[in-house]
């Protein structure tokens, strides 16, 4: 089966402009996440998708393969269709966001090999527990999940509800950005229209349930640190720096 990993980077960001070429630790954003997907052993290409000719250009620089879309797209997932087009080989598709430079390649294999697994598998993706401190942070997306580990709900709300106490090890999930498509599925999803829940929410992920499709999730206890303002990039700064102590 041949995987292709595509890595979305859009130039614009409200709280950090220009947020794919942060530096961390002496190289770009873009560069720590390339580097850090190209470790996974079961995919055979890595891409950025961009609409920014500076992040094109910064990914050719480094060695990197990069392909330019369309600026006006909606969503990351239509971002991710135009460029898995290009792509005619690959069958699967690895989303694996612009800002996780610390995500860890053995996730993305474990993706991969869910599609051996599960043979009529569409699309998957990934949860770890949810820390306390984030259960009011709608930030934090949380997943419910069935007794098949498959997606129930996505949303920026605490679910389950705990009206009684969480039970030992038994915790809500939190959902982490990274997916896996059937590239025909991906392909499909980027044509459906917006559904209601998608929209309140404003979780792309929830148009494939509101469709009546299944999202396998892979549980893992790794912790990552996406970054979304500038105390985030402070916090990746410091683990590069001082080499994850």
């Amino acid at each position: 089966m041949n995987f292709i990993c595509i890595i979305p980077a859009r130039y614009a960001s409200t709280r950090l402009p220009g947020k794919p070429l942060a530096d961390i630790a002496g190289k770009p954003m873009i560069q720590r996440v390339y580097e850090q997907v190209r470790q996974a052993t079961l995919i055979q290409n890595a891409v950025v998708a961009t609409d920014s000719p500076k992040v094109y250009d910064t990914v050719i620089q480094f060695g990197g393969q990069a392909v330019m879309t369309r600026e006006d797209h909606a969503t990351g997932t239509d971002r991710i269709a135009e460029a898995a087009e290009h792509f005619p080989q690959a069958q699967v598709v690895i989303n694996v966001q612009g800002d996780e430079p610390l995500i860890a390649p053995e996730i993305i294999d474990e993706l991969c090999r869910a599609f051996f697994t599960y043979e009529d598998l569409q699309m998957a993706t990934v949860a770890a527990p949810l820390a306390p401190d984030e259960y009011e942070d709608p930030a934090a997306v949380k997943v419910v999940l069935n007794c098949r580990n498959e997606a129930m709900y996505f949303s920026r709300s605490l679910i389950p509800y705990p009206r009684h106490a969480f039970a030992a090890g038994r915790g809500p999930y939190k959902h982490i950005g990274i997916y896996a498509y059937k590239k025909d599925f991906l392909l499909q999803y980027a044509t459906l229209p917006q559904t209601p829940a998608e929209q309140a929410e404003s979780l792309e992920q929830l148009r494939v349930l509101e469709n009546g499709y299944t999202i396998k999730v892979i549980r893992t206890d790794k912790r990552f640190i996406g970054i979304d303002t500038p105390e985030d990039l402070q916090r990746v700064q410091a683990y590069f720096l001082h080499k994850g102590e």
